[in-house]
């Protein structure tokens, strides 16, 4: 098959893609899956092996994510019924005041968004914003755009988010590098998208209060203690670092590097968050078995959907691979002399902005540039670095293909015109600081 050939089904497959998605209103599982089977048939891949390479791409993607999602969809919804991460958002606007409450609300996001998908924890953490901008008669504006910031990047950037897990087990990254590195991209990718450019757009920009809106009393001496709260969120993370770490300082085959790659493997350690905030925190609370059984089922139906969507974009992603069509892009980007964490971002940007869904964007690039990088022998921390260049690549330029923007729009009330110059321009600078923390950690490891 020609090299032009394999470049027109990758353009058109994108581009179907959208078609279907945005103009025939189809599921974005159902088009994934008829994108692929289009990509492979026009790719010239033997019919045979079409239906063995979607089986591949389903179950090589879900394998290990099914497991982790499951899990932390549970974590983050026990810690919300037990008042956990209302805890951590009221202390952090006592600590900073209402003067610098834009702070606050970026780091809660950041932190509160940690256990729970995006949508989650914007419903959770919305109405705080409203009730500090009616206390403080302030622009929405001001408020939301750092709480928006905060749950982004932690959904970009920092483990066990579905994303960024996803990326670091595709690419073969080491986690704890993963964790390292995703911290050094969030925090400033936070802090310059959230309050400092919400400070200066809401100059520029304001929302109304939405009327319907309001946030309940919440009895503090309800809720469990701010640090035990902070402790169990980050609970999985020191297990997943306790790995890396230890690999450093103990021999490989030794009884204690076994038990440090079992304890920080993804799975024990959302496991044993999960057994954690069910038996000290949820019990301790008072929540009976019957609750806590209701409230696990709960968490797992959107997860569901999610698993779904996240399975079809892995098939898109194998069939790229195993179509040609994603090494002869690969070999396309770096015979152009462009670097590889450069290549990796505008790969990512681009796939973003043509089908709109973030997690797609990182399968794709993945599926693209994984034939090249494979040749290169990158160590697990390098591998970590272009990872969070691709999620940096993966959540710029949102506009009305992505359900972020609708979902802006819908909680603060703003206008088309309005969230383009505030959350697509929040996106691409937390998008772009975040990748470019990766390019620089990766020159410095190269």
């Amino acid at each position: 098959m020609s090299t032009a050939t394999l470049v027109l089904t990758a353009a058109g497959s994108v581009f179907l893609l959208l078609f279907l998605v945005m103009k025939a209103r189809m599921h974005a599982f159902v088009a994934l899956m008829l994108v692929s089977i289009g990509a492979g048939l026009f790719s010239g891949m033997p019919l045979d092996h079409i239906a063995e390479t979607m089986q591949k791409g389903m179950g090589g993607t879900l394998g290990f994510l099914a497991i982790v999602v499951a899990l932390g969809a549970m974590f983050g919804k026990i810690l919300h019924e037990t008042g956990a991460v209302d805890q951590i958002a009221i202390r952090m606007l006592k600590t900073f005041g209402e003067s610098r409450a834009h702070y606050a609300m970026g780091i809660a996001g950041l932190i509160c968004a940690l256990p729970l998908f995006f949508e989650v924890a914007v419903v959770l953490l919305i109405s705080i914003a409203f009730a500090v901008a009616r206390r403080t008669h302030g622009n929405l504006v001001k408020l939301v755009i750092p709480l928006f910031a905060g749950v982004a990047a932690a959904a970009a950037f920092l483990l066990p988010g579905p994303a960024p897990m996803l990326l670091a087990a595709q690419m073969h990254a080491d986690f704890g590098w993963m964790i390292l590195l995703g911290l050094c991209a969030a925090i400033p990718g936070m802090l310059v998208a959230g309050p400092l450019f919400g400070n200066l757009i809401a100059r520029h920009v304001s929302f109304s209060m939405p009327p319907e809106t309001h946030q309940p009393e919440v009895d503090e001496n309800q809720l469990p203690s701010f640090g035990f709260s902070l402790a169990l969120i980050l609970f999985p993370l020191v297990l997943v670092g306790l790995k890396t770490i230890g690999a450093r300082f103990t021999s490989e085959g030794s009884r204690l590097y076994e038990w440090l790659e079992f304890i920080g493997h993804p799975f024990t350690a959302i496991l044993l968050a999960c057994l954690v905030a069910i038996y000290g925190l949820a019990y301790r609370q008072g929540m009976d078995k019957e609750k806590v059984m209701q409230v696990c089922s709960s968490a797992l139906q959107p997860a569901g959907i999610i698993l779904l969507v996240i399975g079809a974009g892995g098939v898109f992603k194998q069939v790229l691979v195993d179509s040609g069509v994603g090494p002869v892009l690969g070999n396309a980007l770096t015979g152009a002399g462009l670097p590889i964490a450069l290549a990796c971002f505008i790969l990512a940007g681009a796939v973003r902005v043509i089908q709109g869904s973030a997690t797609v964007a990182c399968l794709t690039t993945v599926g693209l540039v994984m034939p090249v990088i494979e040749n290169l022998h990158y160590s697990g921390a390098q591998l970590a670095a272009l990872s969070i260049c691709i999620a940096g690549g993966s959540i710029i330029l949102s506009h009305v293909n992505d359900a972020g923007f609708w979902l802006f729009g819908r909680f603060t009330g703003a206008t088309e015109g309005e969230t383009l110059k505030t959350w697509t321009l929040m996106e691409t600078i937390l998008g772009a600081t975040g990748a470019l923390v990766g390019m620089i950690a990766f020159a410095l490891m190269s």
